[in-house]
């Protein structure tokens, strides 16, 4: 074989050889992409779903490898890939249109306290320096409860409607208003976590109905179906009848499907159209090597105006706690 002949042979190898590593990039992103918009999250992809926001600004690399290498269709691939889950993931950085609510202004405020281990001194200064009106929280229990009234929580927030309980599965409802036709909903999936609820009255705007969230987590491929049906069972918006905001821990980013369904009720994420719903919520933040996720939400009639929000370290939780500023239609 002649010199010629030889680095012929060499560079077909060679080009076939970056084709196929092109290939082998850019198929990741693309089987992602196309789980996420069909919403096949299912099994543990429910779980790897949740970190879709990272995928997007990876996706950007077997681009930028195939056009290194100039591989035509890879390259046109990987394009499409990036631009599919940029445009899911984007609009969560850029603040939405406000309806023309022009009531009173509520501080709504949502923890999840990991079973009464968060610190309840920097739950009661969050509610304290930042004049919160409604708070619910999550793994709720009798300690948390009687330390955060030792602390003043009861006087910060005298209206409530309390359900605490060992371990994770408590709830509560707090308020600076009147709570009426309070009640608590146990969720049939998992650990059957409860939902404390009430309906609360604010001078100069309509009745709300606050409920405090918490479906089960999808933490093993057994409970994914426990999940879906905590999910599903959420209270749906009313948006012809009474106001509805749902905060807590969702346990579910805006790339799961069942929550993007309960969203179409009637109800807007209130840091997403704001432009803060890329803010992680959930690490866990104790060291170990996990991206942080966006879990924990307050979920609002699309009446009710989304003026800000803010996500809030608790020591103690694994969880941070997300305080949203609404302007609710006047009454």
């Amino acid at each position: 074989m002649t010199t010629g002949a030889a680095e012929r042979v060499t560079g077909s190898r060679a080009g076939r050889s970056g084709t196929a590593l092109c290939w082998a990039a850019v198929a990741p992103g693309a089987a992602w992409a196309a789980l996420r918009l069909a919403g096949l999250d299912h099994g543990p992809l429910v779980q790897l779903l949740a970190f879709t926001p990272y995928v997007a600004a990876g996706s950007l690399l077997p681009l930028v490898l195939a056009l290194a290498l100039r591989r035509r269709w890879p390259a046109v691939v990987a394009a499409m890939v990036t631009t599919a889950l940029v445009a899911v993931v984007t609009p969560r950085a850029l603040p939405a249109g406000q309806p023309s609510a022009a009531g009173p202004t509520v501080r709504v405020l949502t923890a999840n306290l990991l079973a009464g281990a968060a610190d309840a001194r920097a739950l009661v200064d969050l509610v304290e320096r930042h004049r919160v009106d409604v708070l619910t929280v999550q793994e709720f229990t009798p300690g948390a409860a009687a330390e955060l009234d030792r602390l003043g929580l009861d006087r910060l927030l005298p209206h409530r409607h309390l359900d605490p309980q060992p371990g994770t599965v408590g709830s509560g409802l707090y308020a600076r208003f009147p709570v009426d036709e309070g009640g608590v909903r146990r969720n049939r999936g998992g650990w059957g976590f409860d939902q404390a609820y009430g309906t609360v009255t604010v001078p100069g705007a309509p009745p709300v109905r606050v409920e405090s969230a918490h479906p089960a987590a999808p933490y093993a491929v057994d409970q994914v179906g426990h999940w879906r049906t905590d999910l599903a069972a959420q209270p749906p918006a009313t948006p012809d009848g009474p106001l509805r905001i749902l905060a807590g821990d969702f346990n579910a980013t805006l790339d799961h499907a069942p929550l993007r369904a309960l969203l179409a009720t009637g109800y807007v994420d209130a840091a997403d159209e704001v432009g803060a719903g890329l803010t992680g919520t959930w690490g866990p933040y104790d060291g170990d090597p996990i991206p942080p996720v966006t879990i924990d939400h307050v979920l609002v009639d699309r009446r009710i105006a989304v003026r800000a929000v803010a996500v809030h370290r608790v020591p103690g939780s694994d969880h941070r706690a997300v305080l949203a500023e609404l302007r609710l239609p006047a009454g």
